[in-house]
């Protein structure tokens, strides 16, 4: 599933996604999203992941789109590029993603931690949407997903003027789940990923989708949503081996079924 510039490691029900290009501070160009779109698709169809880490190494997540792709590009050669379809790609990913993110995740890399479903950052990690100081703006779901994250007159501040967000502002904002030590970012995204690989994978699943239903939707078409998804779990046998764990005072052993 995966090549030069994107890494796949998995243990137990865990992939760890690794991005590759450090002597470019992992710059998001569109053969590593393309890459990267197929490494997450290839996890998501193998039934032995149950949860996917990225993690783009201790110093960058990932600094920015490759600037040099876009140098000399005009309208059209954007638009005929389909430059943004790895990145729907990676929204429809089924399985949790979590972002481990330790130093630099700008412009496209702020957006792809964002795409994730939930980021664990280093006290080290940078947020920001400098585009602007490039004459341009955010087209990946910055002016979007930050805005839900962090508000729009925080969100307004960081795209007018590029300015990035340190880990402790980012986790003030909620744009990150929890802020450690360096040393410890990728062991615990991947502490967090094993926790959540042990729950019932369709229960997981589905969940996700009410989640993101709540991000993306209304609130009476999320709890419509999210109703339907609760009484579709009920057929699952994840939900008998459940209940009758709890009552049986035992760990339960779920089977994705």
């Amino acid at each position: 599933m995966a090549g030069d510039q994107v890494l796949l490691t998995l243990d137990g029900g865990v992939a760890l996604v690794t991005l590759n290009r450090p002597e470019v501070l992992n710059a998001l160009s569109q053969a590593l999203m393309e890459e990267l779109a197929a490494t997450l698709e290839g996890c998501d169809r193998d039934a032995a992941v149950r949860c996917i880490v990225l993690w783009g190494g201790p110093r960058v997540f990932a600094a920015g789109a490759d600037v040099r792709e876009m140098a000399e590009a005009t309208t059209a050669d954007v638009i005929k590029a389909y430059r943004f379809e790895q990145w729907m790609r990676i929204r429809r990913i089924a399985k949790p993603v979590i972002a481990a993110v330790s130093g630099y995740a700008l412009g496209g890399g702020c957006e792809l931690a964002m795409l994730c479903d939930i980021i664990v950052a280093s006290e080290s990690a940078q947020f920001g949407q400098p585009e602007i100081r490039l004459g341009l703006m955010p087209g990946a779901g910055g002016t979007q997903r930050l805005t839900r994250a962090v508000g729009k007159s925080r969100a307004m501040e960081m795209v007018l003027t590029g300015r990035a967000l340190t880990a402790p502002e980012a986790l003030a904002a909620g744009l990150v789940s929890r802020v450690v030590p360096p040393e410890l970012c990728l062991d615990e995204a991947k502490r967090l990923a094993a926790e959540i690989a042990r729950q019932a994978p369709i229960a997981v699943r589905l969940a996700k989708e009410a989640v993101l239903q709540a991000y993306e939707s209304s609130l009476e078409a999320g709890l419509v949503f999210e109703r339907r998804c609760f009484q579709a779990l009920f057929s699952t046998d994840d939900k008998r081996e459940g209940v009758r764990a709890f009552l049986e005072k035992r760990r339960p052993e779920f089977q994705g079924r």
